[in-house]
This record gives C-alpha cells, structure tokens and sequence, in this order.
C-alpha cells in the first residue's frame, strides 16, 4: 500500500517520534537560553515528519516546507538540535531516489538558511560557519556513498540474474539437442530392426523375433529418455545429464551391431564429457545400423591425462541400409558441435572398405 499511494509512514513516525524526543531533552538542557517549547513549536516538529510521508509524492516542495520549518523554529528562539533532522533525511532520500541534482540544489540552500540565521544571531565565528558546511557536506557524502552502493548491488544483481536466465537457456539448448538425439539413435534402431523383421518373419521367425524384441527396448529406452529430458526441462528440475558412460553396454546391447567395445585405462570424467562421448558413440552406432548392417564395429575409449580419445570403426557392409537413402544428413556435424563445444576435435570419413569416427575431449587435470 505504501508504494502503492508513495507514502512513507513507517519512516515518517521514526522521524516525528526522533523529532520530539530530542525536542524534550534538548529543551531542558537549554532551558536556560532557549525559549520552552509550545503549542506552535509543536506543530513546526510535526511539519518535517508530514514532509517524509508525502516525500515520494511532492519532493521538492516537502523539502523546502521541512526546512522552512527547520529555520521558523530556529528563528522562534526554540532547542537547536531537533528540528535538524527532517532536512536531512529529505536530503538522504533525494539523493537514493535518484534526485541528485535537486539534492544538492536543496543542500545549498540549507547551508545558506543556516549561515543566514547565524549572522543574524550575531554568530560570526569562521569556526561555526565551517562546521556548519562540512556537516551538510559529510551528510550528503555518506548519501552518494549509500546510493553507489546500492546501485552496485542493484547492477551484480541483475548480472547474476541475467547469468542464471542465459545458463538456464543454454541447458535447455543441451537438453533440446539430447532429446534430438535420443529420438533420432531410437527410432533409426526401431526402423532398422522392423524391416529385419519383415524380411526375415518367414524365413527366420527367431530372428525375426529378436528384433522385434529389440523394437520393444528401443521404444522403451527412447520413452524414459524423453520423459527424462521433459523432466529436466521443467522449472525446479535438477539439472543432470541423461546419458553417461557407464551407460554404454546398455546402449551396445540395444543397438543391434556387433560391437566390441575396448577401453584403456580409466579416470573419472566431467559430465558435460561424459554426455558427450555417449552421444557420439550413439550417433556413430545409429550411422553404422543405418549404412553398413551387419558389419562389425570397434569402439575403443583412451583415458589420458588431458583428453579423452574415442574411436568407433566399422568393417563396411556390402549391402545398402535400409535407411542409407534417408535421414537427415545432421549426424556428424551434430557430433562434430558437441566435441567442439567442449573444446576438443572429431573427425569422420572412410576408413578402408568401411568407415571411422575419431573425436578428442579434453579433460581437467586430476587432483589428488
């Protein structure tokens, strides 16, 4: 509701309540030089604590009004010290709120009202009208100070927040790619294993049958994995990879080619890496079922101190796939972006009579 109307109320009863406090005290201690307060010294203490409220609303003329009451006081011969305090935090608040200018406009004049009233007084002592000047000079420092601050605090939160938007974009970007992926491994395999199935359902039922049972796996696997990703999708998911390599004899044994998988040394992996060499090595078997059915393939993972070497070979087939005239032609290129994503390198092409993948990951050196 405050910033609904721009009403200030909490800080304007801190201000009235400081106000009269000190005007109490301040009046005693002066009681012997200064004039008790009354009826109309009252009502100049409430003026500053109505100026805070209606501040947001009407700045510049609640700033003048507190000071005007500011100098009636004074001038009515009442405690110094009180009615100081509305000026200031006007002051203060023109300065947060990005009123600099009027700000600074106003401390001049605050400056000149209390110089003023001074030599009116008869105090023409250099000494006072110094102090007086670096008062309202400290005051409005520390006012600039605060309003750096807070606008600093504004900026790194809004960098942090634009950071988290543009890492939640990229993951959903990484996520998007995976269910692409998994889509195109899983049904390329089912399409592969039912025209295996057709072909050999009278000549060979039990083979026939093997097929279809991988059909079913396939369709399975490709059903949890999207339901996965969908899952990483949503707000408040965590956000973890899909697919790793300790996956990869799962993903062997489903892929309908005779593979031998051989790995040579281990170390631990980031997982963007992980992911990463699962899906090339997913991409490369699809291509393989695609275009050289029933060729043998070699998968071979070299964990070194600073990179990861994957090598997926095929033996070559003499028979067209069944899906070698279709797909979308986006297979290597896509494994080729996810290694140079990570800064590594993948190469693909012929490989005496069939066909062979290299990519290199860089990995993090170990700590012990």
């Amino acid at each position: 509701m405050r910033r609904k109307y721009g009403f200030d109320p909490y800080l304007a009863l801190i201000v009235a309540a400081a106000q009269l406090v000190i005007a109490k005290g301040a009046s005693w201690g002066q009681r012997l030089e200064r004039e008790a307060l009354d009826p109309y010294a009252y009502v100049l203490l409430l003026v500053g604590p109505l100026a805070v409220l209606l501040h947001r609303r009407y700045p510049l003329i609640t700033t003048a009004a507190a000071l005007a009451a500011c100098d009636l006081f004074l001038i009515g011969g009442y405690a110094y010290g009180p009615t100081f305090i509305s000026p200031g935090v006007l002051l203060v608040l023109l300065v947060l709120r990005g009123r600099r200018l009027m700000a600074w406009v106003m401390a001049g004049m605050t400056l000149l009202s209390f110089l003023t009233y001074a030599w009116m007084v008869g105090n023409r002592d250099l000494f006072h009208s110094v102090w007086i000047l670096t008062s309202i000079m400290l005051l409005m420092v520390v006012a600039e100070l605060v309003r750096n601050v807070r606008e600093r605090r504004a900026e790194r939160a809004r960098v942090e927040e634009e950071e988290a938007r543009r890492q939640a974009s990229e993951e959903r970007l990484t996520m998007a790619q995976e269910l692409h992926d998994v889509l195109a491994h899983n049904i390329s395999l089912i399409h592969v294993q039912a025209s295996t199935a057709l072909h050999l359902i009278d000549a060979n039922p039990e083979q026939a049958r093997s097929a279809l049972a991988t059909i079913k796996t396939a369709s399975k696997e490709v059903l949890g994995e999207m339901r996965s990703v969908l899952n990483v999708l949503r707000e408040g998911a965590p956000r973890s990879p899909t697919a790793g390599l300790d996956r990869l004899d799962e993903l062997i044994e489903r892929s309908g080619v005779d593979v031998t998988l051989k790995r040579v040394g281990s170390r631990p992996l980031p997982p963007q890496v992980e992911r990463a060499a699962y899906r090339i090595v997913q991409e490369s078997l699809t291509n393989a079922a695609r275009h050289a059915p029933g060729a043998a393939v070699s998968v071979r993972l070299e964990y070194g101190e600073q990179e990861l070497a994957l090598r997926v070979t095929d033996s070559g087939s003499g028979t067209p796939g069944a899906l070698s005239e279709s797909g979308s032609g986006n297979g290597i290129p896509g494994m080729r972006e996810r290694a140079s994503a990570l800064g590594g390198t993948l190469v693909a092409g012929p490989s005496g009579t069939g066909f062979e993948v290299e990519a290199r990951l860089p990995l993090p050196e170990e700590t012990s």
